[in-house]
């Protein structure tokens, strides 16, 4: 495969559905991990339903979707005799709104991630089985073959290319969230973070980047970036509201859609500035993500390809607010955030 030219930053924002702030706290259940209800279609009905219990997040559809036997003939012969498709997102304990959380149904697991992973599920003949996990059971739930594939806001990275293969699906840009009043702005220069407490996510692409950024910081002989770490969305955004801390980095549609459901309250956030979720010189993707040498990752970009010529694709993002996220095409293993960048 050829490599594509470098594909510029994207700073444009998101437009989510208005919704309670605090909607996530008490719906997703706490622990390692767990599998939750699938009940919004199936590649037997013929349809998928996206955007399903999502509490004013999305607007829901159901969308015409049927296997493709061309794509399905693809899959590694286990997978397709067991007729399932084991899917892990890694959104305990909290959920993380809009890519994945519990619905007002209090059981669906619901959000833009488990929505394309039941499309392409249809798409391949398969019956998707959501196995919700944190962030670190994910990568393990992967590595022991308890889950088939990860839809969870992965990012394709050089480095993980050593354990896992890539079908990308969307574009992955980074946001920081500060309080509404707060007039301090990234700028897309690192050095704006001196002086700077910033929470991020552990184990995450965007702390990753962040901690890179603190080296470089320290390097420099500038004041210090600090960054901080709580359990969970919530906490981390009662840290902003009680000025713990300056900023928070996180997924650049979770701070689009709590800027919207914040706003006008006490507790208003703003997006300070975008960043590629590939560093400075490349576009960054969410990819769904598999192991390495497992044969998933040309049937999974295949899927997300007919997806995307059929329109389904489309709907899709509109239904959750991404559109502006849109890929031109699934690409297996394009190039994704250098390790120097890690």
């Amino acid at each position: 495969m050829s490599t594509p030219s470098l594909r510029s930053r994207i700073t444009r924002g998101l437009t989510a559905g208005t919704v309670l702030a605090s909607l996530a706290g008490g719906l997703a259940a706490c622990g390692g991990d767990s599998d939750a209800a699938t009940t919004s279609g199936s590649a037997a009905s013929g349809t998928v339903t996206v955007g399903a219990f999502s509490l004013g997040a999305a607007k829901q559809a159901t969308l015409k979707v049927a296997e493709v036997k061309s794509i399905s003939a693809e899959l590694p012969k286990a997978i397709a005799k067991s007729g399932k498709l084991e899917v892990g997102v890694g959104f305990l304990p909290a959920g993380s709104p809009p890519l994945g959380y519990v619905g007002s149904d209090q059981k669906t697991l619901t959000g833009s991630e488990t929505d394309i992973a039941r499309l392409v599920a249809a798409v391949l003949g398969l019956k998707p089985e959501l196995k919700n996990s944190t962030w670190e059971n994910l990568f393990i739930g992967l590595d022991s073959g308890k889950v088939d594939v990860a839809f969870s806001n992965v990012t394709d990275t050089e480095e993980r290319k050593a354990k896992y293969e890539f079908a990308s699906y969307r574009e992955d840009n980074l946001g920081f969230a500060v309080k509404a009043d707060n007039s301090w702005n990234f700028d897309g220069n690192y050095e704006n973070l001196a002086g700077k407490t910033v929470a991020v996510g552990a184990g995450t692409n965007q702390e990753r980047i962040l901690l890179e950024w603190k080296k470089k910081l320290a390097a420099e002989g500038k004041k210090a970036l600090t960054v901080k770490y709580f359990q969970d969305n919530n906490s981390t955004y009662l840290a902003l509201a009680s000025g713990k801390i300056d900023a928070y980095l996180a997924p650049n549609p979770s701070v689009a859609y709590q800027v919207s459901s914040t706003k006008g309250t006490a507790k208003a956030v703003r997006n300070a500035g975008t960043y590629s979720g590939a560093g400075s010189t490349l576009q960054g993707l969410i990819a769904a993500t598999a192991k390495k040498n497992s044969g998933l990752a040309k049937p999974l970009a295949d899927a997300i390809n007919y997806l995307i010529k059929n329109g389904q694709y489309a709907k899709w993002l509109a239904a959750w607010n991404l559109s502006n996220e849109a890929v031109a095409k699934s690409e297996i293993n394009p190039p994704g955030l250098p390790k120097t960048d890690s």
